[in-house]
């Protein structure tokens, strides 16, 4: 293979792999438009910071878990807060846990991120009944309060209703075990637009098998496997045709002594 043993052949092509790396490397935020079987969500209408709070009666304390979230949008840093109460950057969703005891000031002692910004990280499940969204976002691990035990996974499950009207409703705090945060919210986002012919049934639409009203189908969002494969294609195709221009020019090579 001639065309390697040239310098500048061989940086060209560690350019051309370089670049399929840095590509595959750079996951795709999550934009809030989505599409599923013959329906749009357009979740921008519901974009913008919420926060949702519980109470949690751990005499003679009380906790407060307040999680922030942005569904479109990283969080922005707050000048008001210390560094160490906010999560890192390319957060989309943080839980704080506060101690509170009456004649002592507030401390926090959790920083959870429990959602990040990659829509490789993101799942989303249509519900039937009722209409609307689950989105389950991936976060990072955070420390196990069993001492040495390996750091828990956090995940974000936020389901969201069809709801007629223009303003969304209160986000509800529903749990958190430690790992699996879930809240529910009512926003006319998790509408969806563009319905089907009638009679027509959607392909991967399944028969009701009776196993209740809140089945779902699940679809990936943003897999960067597509891209992966598609500059893979533009590197091999751009190596053979330096190789062959570089055999041409230099050994005034035809045919099959072209190919690099």
């Amino acid at each position: 293979m001639a065309f390697l043993r040239h310098p500048l052949s061989r940086l060209a092509l560690l350019t051309l792999v370089s670049t399929l790396a840095a590509a595959q490397d750079d996951p795709k935020p999550f934009d809030c438009h989505l599409t599923i079987g013959d329906l749009d969500y357009d979740l921008t209408k519901a974009g913008g910071e919420h926060t949702a709070t519980r109470d949690v009666k751990v005499p003679p304390t009380t906790i407060e878990d307040k999680v922030t979230f942005n569904l479109c949008a990283d969080l922005e840093r707050k000048s008001d807060v210390p560094p160490e109460d906010q999560c890192p950057e390319g957060s989309r969703a943080c839980l704080v846990r506060t101690n509170r005891k009456d004649g002592q000031p507030d401390r926090v002692f959790s920083v959870i991120p429990v959602a990040n910004s990659s829509a490789d990280a993101v799942t989303v499940s249509a519900l039937r009944s009722p209409k609307g969204l689950e989105l389950t976002f991936a976060g990072s691990t955070y420390p196990s309060v069993h001492g040495d035990a390996d750091p828990i996974p956090q995940f974000l499950h936020l389901k969201l209703l069809c709801s007629p009207d223009s303003e969304p409703s209160a986000v509800n705090f529903t749990s958190y075990d430690g790992k699996d945060l879930h809240l529910e919210w009512s926003t006319v986002g998790a509408c969806g637009f563009g319905t089907p012919k009638d009679g027509e049934k959607k392909p991967d639409d399944k028969e009701d098998d009776g196993g209740g009203s809140g089945e779902h189908k699940e679809e990936s969002v943003g897999s960067g496997l597509g891209y992966f494969f598609l500059i893979l294609l533009l590197a091999f195709v751009a190596y053979f045709g330096l190789g062959a221009y570089y055999n041409y020019t230099t050994y005034g090579a035809s045919g099959v002594d072209l190919i690099p």
